[in-house]
């Protein structure tokens, strides 16, 4: 397993100026029947994004910004992983990987930095996205990412944190990988077994929780089902198009996200986002985990029946009857408040859950002190384990 090697981002002109010639020939739609974000992104939103991107994003800034944090490519078990290296201030940092999800990538969390100075922050590019490249099944990925901690930067005890993908990574190294994963802090909560026979009928609160998730999936779930059963007709075009790109990615932050979609710094986020999926043409790729995992199918075990090779716990597949997470853990709620008694279902050791007052899907982004915070008091607390300032 070879030493990682120093890697910056560092795009082709001619990349550049390929991405110029496309924005500047969009072909746009006609007006639409449902103006606004009724039918999918508001074009009016979408054009003032692209002429951010031809005309206000100031790229070259932000990839310097970017190289600015100390960042790798390492080779495991024949994969290779792009990561974010970040070391913590103090005499024993606290090893810490954190986990993005989709429509992520790790820059996300980079406004967590300066709120998580006591940690030593690994922040990989989740395979299949940005700069690491794909795995052949999903269900790898979490032993990547313990051997990434362990084998090639010699953490043989750490904690994790994850949303959204990112969580059920997480979810699963707690699972497979016990003895090395002192705590995990998750956004996502793993989906508990079904109570079994006997066992009492689900609470008025997680009836509730249930009917909504399930009203949500159909309002905004179109995507997760395309990118779950047909992944490579939308990456067509997706890959091809840099308006269809931000077209596809804006939908999702604007009914995800808690910023303001309009303010130019978010704007520059987003782009910034976008931009990692054009100038990697990763797009396909980072929908392999929704075809392995069969996301976006929480209550719905048609998606996953008779597919062993969905691992349990993650957002699709629930956890296998009498089978629970038994590392500390943490529960941070920022979108759907999932009720108590459905957590303790799949966390035996559930030391923290909090409603958080606000923010949504993109919490690095959005609220990073408020996430930072509850990251911190929760690996505070953990006996045996380092206390980071």
């Amino acid at each position: 397993m070879a030493d990682p090697v120093a890697f910056h981002v560092d795009v082709p002109s001619g990349v550049l100026a390929d991405l110029a010639e496309r924005l500047a020939a969009t072909r746009w739609l006609p007006r639409s029947a449902r103006p606004g974000w009724a039918a999918g992104v508001a074009q009016t939103y979408l054009r003032a994004l692209l002429e951010r991107w031809r005309d206000g994003f100031d790229w070259p800034a932000r990839q310097a910004w970017l190289n600015r944090h100390p960042q790798y490519l390492a080779e495991v078990d024949g994969q290779v992983v792009h990561f974010l290296h970040v070391r913590g201030r103090g005499p024993a940092p606290f090893p810490l990987l954190l986990t993005h999800g989709w429509p992520s990538t790790c820059w996300e969390f980079l406004p967590l930095v300066d709120h998580l100075p006591g940690f030593d922050l690994v922040i990989p590019s989740l395979p299949g996205f940005g700069f690491s490249q794909p795995v052949p099944d999903a269900a790898q990925i979490p032993a990547v990412w313990h051997r990434l901690m362990t084998y090639v930067l010699g953490h043989p005890r750490y904690g994790a944190h994850g949303g959204d993908i990112g969580a059920m990574v997480t979810n699963r190294l707690a699972l497979e990988f016990p003895d090395a994963v002192a705590g995990i802090h998750v956004t996502m909560p793993a989906e508990p077994a079904e109570p079994a026979a006997g066992a009492g009928t689900p609470t008025g609160a997680e009836r509730t929780f249930l009917a909504r998730r399930r009203a949500a999936q159909e309002a905004g779930g179109g995507y997760a089902h395309i990118q779950r059963t047909r992944p490579d007709t939308i990456a067509t075009a997706l890959n091809d198009s840099p308006a269809g790109l931000a077209a596809w990615i804006a939908d999702k932050w604007h009914d995800w996200s808690d910023g303001d979609l309009e303010a130019p710094a978010h704007m520059d986020d987003l782009l910034t986002t976008i931009m990692i999926y054009w100038i990697t043409g990763t797009i396909g790729t980072s929908f392999a985990v929704y075809r392995d995992w069969a996301l976006g199918s929480a209550g719905r075990p048609e998606a996953w029946a008779g597919r062993p090779d969905v691992p349990s716990g993650v957002d699709s597949k629930p956890l296998s009857a009498g089978e629970r997470i038994t590392t500390p853990a943490a529960v941070a709620l920022f979108e759907e408040p999932v009720p108590a008694a459905r957590l303790r279902r799949a966390y035996a050791d559930l030391r923290r859950c909090n409603r958080m007052p606000r923010g949504g899907h993109f919490p690095a982004l959005d609220e990073p002190a408020l996430l930072a915070a509850d990251i911190r008091e929760f690996f505070q607390r953990l006996p045996g384990v380092h206390h980071p300032a």
